[in-house]
């Protein structure tokens, strides 16, 4: 016997516009932040690693994860209480930071292809896609949630068209207006793959779950929120106030490593017909012992 089973309202905006605004706004930062530490470790002669692993942790943890949860504490759905599995709740956030830093490796050195910039986007927007759904995994409550595929598909594809662009900007931005700019971009991006993906979702009632398990959204997000954001801010502020080494020196980007020019090497040119070449030995005589040495040309 089939059990027709009622469609639960989800609302995305429970405290109005605060969440989506709040959300975007440390998007934005955590960005900007990364694009800044991206630009000082890409042509930087000590301390590249520490910059791009800073890189990952602004865009991946504050970009993308803070960016996500600040979203869902304005997620409800109406009729059940929601709390989060910790531990999964913290997997989805190391995985935002280890996948936007596989990206930047691939793509940030001294010599970049296009190929590596596509390969490195893919991984990261997969890994974007995965600390989405890990995240919305982690979600628990008396409501049963299932996906529409296609939307969730083109979750998956905007994160990756959005990794892409946000690799390249870590290669070709410079100039704080610039830079601004394209952290306003990515905020677009980050915000638009996550309400797409959420946009997936639809919860039936099931009267015979069992009480949802684990932390309220405001006991577990609103701390981890709130010491990011402040760090965040304050790590911005600090990293703008040092210099770029070499701003001006971008990196031309190849199709792969085979279509870079090899260094040709020099020539012997050979001396013009008709003149010969004088060659002539020296050596120092000595006058004497302790004497001081003289040149002497054969």
């Amino acid at each position: 016997m089939r059990v027709l089973r009622s469609v639960l309202d989800i609302h995305h905006f429970s405290y109005g516009w605060i969440t989506p605004v709040l959300a975007y706004f440390m998007s934005v930062t955590g960005c900007l932040l990364g694009l800044q530490c991206a630009a000082r470790g890409r042509n930087a002669v000590e301390g590249r690693v520490g910059w791009l692993i800073g890189a990952a942790i602004a865009i991946g943890g504050t970009g993308i994860w803070v960016m996500h949860f600040i979203a869902m504490l304005g997620f409800s759905i109406r009729g059940t209480e929601i709390r989060f599995d910790i531990p999964l709740t913290l997997f989805s956030a190391i995985t935002a930071m280890v996948v936007v830093g596989i990206g930047l490796f691939m793509v940030n050195k001294p010599q970049p292809t296009l190929r590596s910039l596509l390969a490195g986007g893919t991984i990261a927007g997969l890994g974007v896609g995965t600390m989405h759904y890990s995240g919305m995994y982690a979600m628990r409550s008396t409501a049963t949630v299932g996906y529409d595929p296609k939307i969730v598909a083109l979750s998956i594809v905007i994160a990756v068209v959005a990794s892409i662009v946000a690799l390249w900007f870590t290669l070709r931005v410079k100039g704080f207006l610039a830079t601004v700019g394209a952290a306003l971009i990515m905020g677009v991006a980050v915000c638009g793959m996550h309400y797409t993906g959420m946009a997936a979702m639809h919860a039936h009632a099931d009267h015979h779950a069992a009480p949802a398990s684990g932390a309220v959204a405001m006991e577990l997000l609103a701390p981890l929120i709130g010491v990011s954001s402040i760090v965040t801010m304050l790590v911005l502020i600090s990293v703008s106030l040092t210099e770029i080494e070499n701003e001006e020196a971008l990196p031309r980007m190849w199709l792969t490593s085979r279509h870079r020019p090899r260094p040709r090497q020099a020539t012997p040119v050979p001396p013009p017909k008709g003149e010969e070449i004088e060659y002539r030995t020296e050596e120092l005589v000595y006058d004497g012992v302790g004497g001081w040495p003289r040149r002497v040309v054969d």
